[in-house]
């Protein structure tokens, strides 16, 4: 019998000066049993780092075309693809032909993934944007993970603070070009 899934519950008070983004997120997140705990930490803040109107966890591991996160419009139309982790250029060269706008947040070896998506025939290559997530961070918040948390996380000068019931937990959140 295969395991369930874990339903994690997160509160977070976000506050991204540098984005002018401010609000109270409440966050039901499903994390299938296959998917690390540093994968979902990764999820979730990567889905406050890109909070917007319309923008939403995809259907997840269930569906391994769709991305990890995406941005849809009133009408439904997919306005960005948000990947989580290392994708492929192959991935991204689809991703590209099916949202405007393409981000992928990575910890693992980011600059091996410009360097795949500078080589491989990906369309629309320098438009996506790459961001390197910081691992001691990722894996201090994935270190505490329980079933419900309250977060307040600010974001300031590229720099990523989550707040953790008194911890402070930071990271650099940096920009990788893809073009020269």
């Amino acid at each position: 019998m295969a395991r369930p899934h874990t339903v994690r519950t997160f509160r977070i008070e976000l506050a991204d000066v540098d984005r002018g983004v401010y609000d109270a997120l409440e966050l039901r997140v499903a994390q299938h049993p296959s998917e690390t705990d540093r994968f979902l930490i990764a999820r979730v803040l990567v889905r406050c780092l890109e909070h917007a109107e319309g923008v939403d966890f995809g259907p997840g591991l269930s569906d391994g075309d769709a991305p990890a996160l995406w941005r849809r419009d009133l009408r439904g139309d997919l306005k960005g693809w948000i990947e989580v982790g290392h994708p492929g250029p192959e991935r991204l060269h689809k991703a590209s032909k099916a949202a405007d706008r393409v981000a992928v947040y990575g910890w693992r070896s980011p600059e091996r993934l410009v360097e795949a998506i500078r080589d491989g025939r990906v369309h629309r290559a320098e438009a996506i944007e790459v961001r390197a997530l910081d691992v001691a961070l990722l894996d201090g918040l994935a270190g505490a993970l329980g079933r419900t948390h309250t977060w307040s996380i600010s974001v300031s000068g590229g720099v990523l603070y989550v707040d953790v019931g008194g911890a402070v937990h930071e990271g650099a959140l940096r920009r990788l070009p893809i073009g020269d």
